[in-house]
């Protein structure tokens, strides 16, 4: 089965020379595989040395072709009528300067995505890496579609149908134009997409989320954080790779507290991420720019075959019946119970932890029920669910 693999973590920490030594090793063992970058600040060709323009560069090296997404550019050439209509619509709205679609937050991200998700479709490539923004617009790249098909359930229900008997009216009584039918085409062709691309994303036998750190307090923390993050929106966390690691046979005074404190960081990373596979990476002395120094990673770190081995190693939220209806199971690592809340709205359950926030559809059987209850143990969030039960507001989990 052919495969997604998805590099993130804090700005600064290494990602794209991680996912570039994934790339060449992937490469050498004479599997297809292709290199993208989500992140605006690209920098494959940089470490390449190769000029890479909007398309596809093939054959950069056997087997190892490079991608350095421009959104615009497939947002222009791929979803066309889409693009006209919405920028219409905000004009017609008083809002000009939002034709530009990259102006919306979190558009650039999904196209970007919807791109990487058409171009696995073809099956042209065994393995896709996936090289990604600093850990925050990650979490919205990934985070979006799921988000963005939720807005579109409510704000698109009435099909062609609908569209051809509100356009004259909403025309006529809110000077906005409804999308015209090639338009409602595209939005539909979206939804779809956005339906298959999370289905993509969040398919364990496809797609893994790898993280990469150094061994520095803040970004321990982000880390951390990070990871609980990915498993609120249930993605499969199978790989942590430790990077910049000095060498403990230093001899030098100046490094000698600097070496105490990675081995700190290091051992609390481990603890932390104990069920994970964790990779640890020297900090050469060298700058890591051309094939040769990539090379160096793949030699010293990526020498085994279970490096793109299928991994599920992180739990999917769960729902389960019990003696008074049911519970909902989500895995939230490194949570901190006094910053979580949770409440239902009509046919979701909403959970809300520092700044990110999760709507979960709740199945139709339990649409005559209610929370009951919810509680944080054992890095697991359960809330149950009894019917009848007198519906909870917004409130913590105890």
């Amino acid at each position: 089965m052919n495969r997604i693999y998805i590099f993130t973590g804090k700005g600064g920490v290494g990602k794209s020379s991680v996912a570039a030594a994934h790339a060449v090793k992937s490469a050498g063992e004479g599997k297809r595989t292709l290199l993208v970058s989500t992140d605006m600040a690209h920098n494959l060709g940089d470490l390449f040395e190769k000029d890479l323009g909007r398309t596809v560069e093939k054959d950069v090296l056997p087997y190892l072709d490079l991608y350095e997404i421009d959104p615009e550019y497939v947002m222009d050439n791929d979803f066309p009528s889409v693009m006209e209509y919405l920028g219409k619509l905000f004009s017609d709205l008083g809002e000009p300067e939002l034709q530009n679609m990259g102006m919306i937050p979190g558009m650039e991200e999904l196209f970007s995505l919807l791109k990487i998700a058409d171009i696995y479709k073809k099956e042209y490539y065994d393995r896709i890496i996936v090289d990604c923004a600093p850990t925050g617009e990650t979490l919205s790249l990934l985070k979006f579609p799921e988000l963005l098909s939720w807005y579109m359930e409510k704000l698109f229900p009435i099909g062609k149908v609908g569209v051809r008997v509100l356009a004259p009216i909403s025309k006529a009584a809110f000077k906005v134009e409804m999308p015209n039918r090639y338009a409602v085409n595209e939005i539909e062709k979206i939804y779809l997409k956005l339906a298959d691309l999370q289905e993509l994303l969040k398919n364990r036998d496809i797609t893994s989320v790898r993280i990469v750190a150094i061994p520095e307090k803040m970004v321990v923390e982000e880390t951390k954080r990070n990871y609980m993050y990915l498993n609120l929106y249930n993605f499969n966390v199978d790989g942590l790779y430790i990077n910049r690691i000095l060498p403990a046979e230093i001899d030098n005074p100046f490094f000698s507290g600097w070496l105490t404190l990675q081995r700190q960081y290091i051992t609390l990373l481990q603890d932390c991420f104990g069920a994970l596979p964790i990779y640890e990476i020297p900090w050469y002395d060298e700058e890591l720019k051309g094939e040769g120094a990539i090379r160096r990673i793949v030699e010293d770190v990526l020498d085994g075959e279970e490096v793109f081995a299928l991994k599920n190693i992180t739990e999917r939220e769960s729902f389960r019946q019990t003696e008074k209806g049911y519970e909902l199971e989500v895995f939230l690592p490194n949570g901190d119970k006094e910053k979580m809340e949770l409440y239902q709205a009509a046919s979701d359950i909403v959970i809300k932890t520092d700044n990110f926030k999760r709507n979960i559809p709740l199945p139709n059987v339990l649409r005559n029920y209610n929370v009951s209850g919810a509680k944080y143990k054992n890095e697991k969030l359960s809330i149950w669910f009894e019917r009848g039960s007198e519906e909870h507001g917004q409130g913590d989990a105890s």
